[in-house]
Formats: structure tokens, C-alpha cells, sequence
């Protein structure tokens, strides 16, 4: 029976999804090419460490910085996730509309979706790394694996471009900009120090640089540099230094494994090294196997 409830449940929610994105978007997008039902499925949110916040849903990670200034939000999910995520940041007791940043860690439809929407209700800024900038403002028509089809998501063009150690401030908070590309021409990961009581925290929410099971090596037509790219970035991410590491997904960093709803506050739940770079390790085997194969 709780399996039951809980399918149920997961339909629900996806068919309020489908709603609020028809009735906010008032556009025809795309079908999305590939749906998961943790994607939508609701996961409390909660205090990660001094002021971070995780805001997202079951796997699709959305964080909130907050500083006296405004606020930062990274990542949003699907098309029609602005209602969650506004949901999610009342609950803990802020202000939607003090969002002031938008950032996503590459510009994909399950991390976009609802840019557009937040960007309209919160006038905050909206920055993205350069190589996603024509990926975000055309929808994801443009993008080298699922475009083609039309925009998954409501168009949104970038007040800023990022590049490579740039630095995003606001109200006393510094977040620098890691270009790791590969999965997406301006697949980012960000770096930034959060403080509480009793110390401070070197934070890293990193681009997982999955190869996409359409990615051709050497390289594509709308994508000639993947390879190299992909090298690069895996050349960089295991030399980064943090104390606790976040990811896209949260899959990727076993959030339900660290953090159970309800759970007490503890910040060094994810101060897990080795999951970091067991992760990256696999992507390198990942990557080599692939090489490999474009060779033969």
C-alpha cells in the first residue's frame, strides 16, 4: 500500500508540475527528452552549513545563499519548479523575492527549466558561463545533444557572462567560477566559504562531468572541442580543495545517504572526500573508455 501511495503520490506532483509550467510559461515547449520522477519528487529543504541552504527537490539539487544583501540561487530544476523552490525557501523563513543572483552549474533543462519564471517574479540578475549563454537564451534548441526540437524551456537571456575564476559577489559573499566544460560547452562548478558558529567552510558545488550516451568523441558538428574539453576538466576537478562538496544532482553526492529529513543540523556530514573523488574517478574511467573506443 505505500508503494502505491507514494506512485500516486509521484503522479500528483507531476501533473501540478505540468500546470503551473503551462499556465506560467503560457508557451508550447518541447517534450522533455528524458524524465525521471525523483526530479520532481519533493525532499524537505534545510540548513546545510552557515548560510547555505539546500532548496531543490529529491534529486534535483537547487541551492540558496543568503546574505544581507539578497540572495543567491543556484540551479532550479524543471520547467515549473519556481513554485516548489518558493515553497522550499519560505518554509526556512526568507523572502523569495530577495533573490538577487541566478546561476546554474550548466545550462540543461533539468537545471534551467525555471529560470525564466523566478528571473520574472524576483527581478533578480541572471548569470551564466559564456559557453551556455546561446543554450539559455535560445531555450536549449542550441544545445549539441538535445537541441533541435524547439526550446525545452522559456527563453532567458544572461545579464552577465562568466568566464573561467571569475568572481560573483554579493553582500559579503565571494563565489568563484570553475569552467569545467564537457557535459555542456559552459558546464561551471563554484567555490565559495560559508561561516557559523563555530567556523567556516570552504564549499564546493561541482559540475559532475557525466558523458552523455550521444556525446561523439573526437568531437561534433555543434560541438568540435568536446574531447579536449572533457580532458581538461577532468584534469582540474581532482586538484580543487574543499571541506564539504555538493553537486548538480544530489544522487551524485549521496544527499540521502548524508541527510535525512528532519536531521539536526551537521555540516560535516558532507565533508566526504573520497565520495568526491570516487566520483571523478569514474568519470575518468568513463572518459578513457570512451577515447579508447573513438580510436578503434
Amino acid at each position: 500500500m505505500s508503494k502505491l501511495f507514494r506512485f500516486l503520490a509521484v503522479i500528483i506532483v507531476i501533473s501540478l508540475f505540468s500546470f503551473v509550467g503551462v499556465r506560467t510559461n503560457a508557451q508550447n515547449l518541447a517534450p522533455l527528452p528524458n524524465f525521471q520522477p525523483e526530479w520532481v519528487q519533493d525532499y524537505p529543504p534545510f540548513r546545510i552549513a552557515g548560510n547555505l541552504y539546500y532548496v531543490g527537490t529529491y534529486d534535483l539539487a537547487s541551492y540558496l545563499i543568503t546574505t544581507p544583501a539578497g540572495d543567491v540561487l543556484i540551479n532550479t530544476g524543471l520547467p515549473g519548479s519556481d513554485t516548489i523552490i518558493r515553497k522550499h525557501i519560505e518554509a526556512l523563513g526568507f523572502r523569495f523575492k530577495d533573490i538577487k543572483i541566478l546561476l546554474a552549474t550548466h545550462a540543461h533543462f533539468d537545471h534551467v527549466g525555471a529560470m525564466a519564471a523566478i528571473r520574472q517574479q524576483t527581478k533578480a540578475k541572471m548569470m551564466i558561463e559564456a559557453g551556455d549563454a546561446q543554450v539559455l537564451a535560445d531555450g536549449g534548441n542550441s544545445d549539441f545533444i538535445f537541441g533541435g526540437k524547439g526550446p525545452l524551456f522559456v527563453p532567458v537571456k544572461a545579464d552577465r557572462l562568466l568566464h573561467d575564476h571569475d568572481t560573483v559577489r554579493l553582500g559579503g559573499m565571494q563565489l568563484i567560477v570553475l569552467h569545467h566544460p564537457g557535459h555542456t560547452k559552459g558546464a561551471c562548478s563554484f567555490l565559495f566559504t560559508v561561516k557559523d558558529e563555530r567556523r567556516s567552510y570552504r564549499v564546493l558545488i561541482a559540475n559532475i562531468p557525466t558523458i552523455l550516451d550521444s556525446t561523439r568523441f573526437p568531437g561534433m558538428p555543434a560541438y568540435p572541442n568536446v574531447m579536449k574539453d572533457y580532458g581538461f576538466t577532468l584534469d582540474a576537478m581532482p586538484k580543487l580543495k574543499f571541506d564539504l562538496w555538493f553537486a548538480s544532482h544530489a544522487s551524485q553526492f549521496d544527499l540521502q545517504k548524508k541527510h535525512y529529513p528532519g536531521d539536526p543540523y551537521n555540516p560535516m556530514a558532507f565533508a566526504d572526500r573520497a565520495g568526491y573523488d570516487a566520483a571523478i574517478s569514474e568519470q575518468q574511467k568513463a572518459f578513457s573508455k570512451r577515447v579508447s573506443e573513438s580510436t578503434q
